[in-house]
């Protein structure tokens, strides 16, 4: 085995995800709050696009590595919709999924050696794409006193003169967390001025609460333009998790590089895939807006059932569908003859003694934290979160 791959660590979202999944087929009554994936259905006229798609023998063949250029266009004019910010078509990328994205953005403009700073608690996959590019992930951290929100001195402390890059996670995964727009424009002059590279992750950007106002960036301080790559996808905001379409966006140089690579990787993305994707970013947004309003209401009830436990501190989360609460009162404490002291070991007991399937903070960085998504039915959630309540009285 090559030692770049040894090195990479499994999702451990998925991971869980996974155990959750085999346990529920042996008959077991597991709630799994581990996948980060709306339990809705596709709406019926992306569906529907799909297969007509899927008919159409145009669609049987090879396509432009970059893209159907339909739909660069499509989400270009998403893009200045939804951001406010403008993007052409020959700067989108359309790629096999968010991660994708993720991984050509850093592999795009890091060299070995190379630092980024990593706000954390973050995403599973950024630290390993980071790695994966030869890049070093510098980890900084805003805990749950700060809303999960790093500020700007902690980024520049965090700075030395081999950092080339930040990622912004906002919405975030997997906190909730939402940086203003006032703050984002200060983290994004911050950048500006220093010369730092920006990958924004906007995949989350429909998905906010409370009046929260989500922001692009780009919008707020459009001069990073040329030093900014934005990442997005279908998968959360349409409940599209498995057909696979994401996009990355940037200056023509760094979609030149990401496309050259992808066209050795991967080539271009399942047109049947595309077409759906068209339909999605091309429609009005009124699934969508049902999705947010139950994720809300589910938001609203893990929050309230999850800080009634002793020993369990829940910022409120402002978007996405995670809440992540720290559980540093609870450790420590006997459970069922059990005493842990991670969370790591605090999630294996919660699945082992009640059967719900929770993600570890060691997944996200420091321990002492727990991600649950509440991108699942209300009866579910109830019942998964009152067992916790049970197991942790």
């Amino acid at each position: 085995m090559s030692a770049r791959l040894s090195a990479i660590a499994e999702s451990a979202t998925l991971a869980v995800d996974a155990k959750a999944k085999a346990l529920k087929a042996q008959g077991r009554p597991v709630i799994g709050f581990g996948a980060g994936e709306p339990d809705f259905a596709t709406p019926d006229y992306i569906v529907e696009a799909a297969i007509a798609a899927a008919k159409d023998p145009v669609n049987h063949r090879y396509s432009p590595t970059q893209g159907l250029p339909v739909l660069r266009e499509a989400i270009a004019a998403k893009t200045l919709r939804d951001g406010g910010y403008d993007v052409k078509a020959a700067n989108v990328l359309v790629t096999n999924g968010g991660k994708q994205a993720v991984y050509q953005g850093f592999a795009a403009v890091i060299d070995p050696g190379d630092e980024v700073l990593l706000p954390a608690p973050y995403w599973t996959t950024y630290p390993e794409a980071i790695r994966l590019a030869g890049g070093v992930p510098v980890e900084v951290f805003a805990g749950p006193e700060q809303g999960y929100l790093v500020t700007v001195e902690q980024l520049e402390a965090a700075t030395t003169p081999r950092t080339k890059a930040l990622l912004i996670c906002s919405p975030s995964n997997p906190t909730g967390a939402v940086y203003s727009p006032e703050a984002l424009e200060e983290i994004g002059r911050w950048a500006l001025a220093r010369g730092i590279w920006v990958l924004t992750d906007e995949i989350y950007e429909h998905l906010v609460y409370d009046d929260a106002p989500s922001a692009a960036i780009l919008k707020v301080v459009p001069e990073l333009v040329d030093t900014t790559i934005v990442l997005n996808g279908v998968a959360k905001t349409y409940a599209m998790t498995g057909w696979r379409v994401g996009w990355m966006t940037g200056p023509t140089d760094v979609i030149k590089a990401a496309t050259n690579l992808q066209s050795h990787l991967t080539s271009n993305v399942c047109n049947v895939a595309q077409r759906a994707a068209l339909a999605a970013v091309s429609g009005d947004l009124s699934a969508v807006e049902m999705m947010r309003t139950a994720f809300d209401r589910r938001r609203r009830t893990m929050v309230e059932m999850l800080g009634a436990i002793d020993g369990v501190e829940v910022p409120i989360p402002k978007g996405a569908f995670y809440a992540y609460p720290a559980v540093h009162g609870v450790l420590g404490r006997e459970i069922r003859g059990v005493v842990p002291t991670t969370s790591a070991e605090l999630a294996a007991l919660i699945l082992d003694a009640v059967e719900v399937a929770v993600v570890p903070g060691e997944a996200f960085g420091p321990s002492g934290f727990l991600r649950l998504s509440y991108a699942l039915s209300d009866e579910e959630l109830v019942e998964g979160v009152g067992r916790m309540q049970e197991l942790l009285a």
